[in-house]
């Protein structure tokens, strides 16, 4: 009786809930990868479930229209809710075991945060996607202008709040992941005061994801320079959630690599690279390895310049980095 109230409670804020066609199980989202299905020459799925050994993606990027509003679409172009395209690719890797995750934000566009007025919109459009493709997991990637925007936070965390209050009414999980930029030395200011604006939020997080590249990085000795700034992070995080124990916070710590040539001249990810930091994730039972991104894992041809978003500017076979992070197992 009280669940059913809650419901209908929750439902009367923020709009209808959909019960059905949500996965029956919620496992986490451990080896993954970053996919713009939509945008950088996206490979079919059936040559992902063949070739790349991943099954679990994290779709970017959901955002606010081009043109404004508080209505979800992919890349500020098609709508959420008229999408077939997307859904098809959902169907097809749950079909082959797999999940999928829906990333909010990015580095371009209008995040949702920004657009929607209060709360309880940015609650609504974010429920929109989430019932659209089933979801158990979703990713709020903060950058730019919108990390340190306090007032977008806010209303982002407890929009937040309000979506694992559904998801408990409609007798489902929700995992939810912040994925951060970092800097030389770990974790921002603003990344540091971001994660302190979801406790006082209300907001559960499950996954602080570390994107450790663009940073700086030196390529001679990549892998070494990420291990010491997740150790960094780790630290920041212990100080921001005394709560947890160390290996607790290792437990949800998600680190992300870019594979290739990075925006910054002096990074480079090799495969190489990547199997070392897999060993590092391993080690620790990090929650997540992910890579930015399964679009451009493979050779690139004629000049594309330093880099690409739709190949790595590295000699490689097709899915020679997915094939590295597929190893990770928590």
């Amino acid at each position: 009786m009280r669940l059913r109230l809650r419901a209908l409670l929750t439902a009367l804020l923020i709009g209808p809930l959909i019960l059905v066609g949500h996965p029956a199980w919620s496992a986490p989202l451990r080896a993954s990868a970053y996919y713009m299905p939509l945008d950088n020459d996206p490979q079919p799925i059936s040559s992902i479930v063949s070739g790349s050994g991943l099954r679990q993606l994290v779709l970017a990027f959901v955002l606010a229209p081009n043109g404004g509003g508080c209505t979800p679409t992919w890349d500020g172009g098609g709508l959420v809710s008229s999408d077939t395209t997307v859904k098809a690719d959902v169907d097809a890797l749950r079909a082959a075991g797999g999940d999928v995750a829906t990333s909010f934000g990015g580095y371009n566009g209008v995040e949702l945060g920004a657009a929607c007025p209060d709360a309880a919109s940015l609650a609504r459009a974010y429920q929109q996607v989430i019932d659209k493709y089933a979801l158990t997991h979703i990713d709020l990637d903060i950058e730019g202008d919108d990390l340190g925007d306090a007032a977008g936070e806010a209303r982002r965390f407890q929009a937040v709040r309000i979506l694992k209050q559904n998801a408990a009414a409609a007798g489902r999980g929700l995992e939810v992941s912040l994925t951060m930029p970092v800097t030389t030395i770990g974790l921002s200011d603003l990344d540091r005061a971001e994660i302190q604006r979801a406790k006082d939020n209300g907001a559960d997080i499950d996954t602080y994801a570390v994107m450790a590249f663009d940073y700086g990085g030196p390529a001679a000795s990549m892998a070494a320079d990420v291990g010491k700034v997740m150790e960094d992070a780790h630290a920041q995080l212990v100080a921001l959630r005394p709560d947890l124990s160390s290996d607790a916070v290792y437990a949800r710590t998600g680190l992300i690599l870019m594979n290739g040539h990075t925006d910054q001249p002096s990074e480079l990810f090799t495969p190489a690279t990547f199997t070392t930091l897999l060993g590092y994730a391993s080690e620790h039972h990090l929650a997540r390895l992910s890579f930015w991104s399964l679009n451009r894992d493979r050779s690139c041809t004629g000049n594309v310049g330093w880099v690409d978003g739709k190949c790595s500017s590295v000699t490689q076979q097709p899915f020679d980095f997915a094939k590295v992070i597929a190893r990770f197992t928590g």
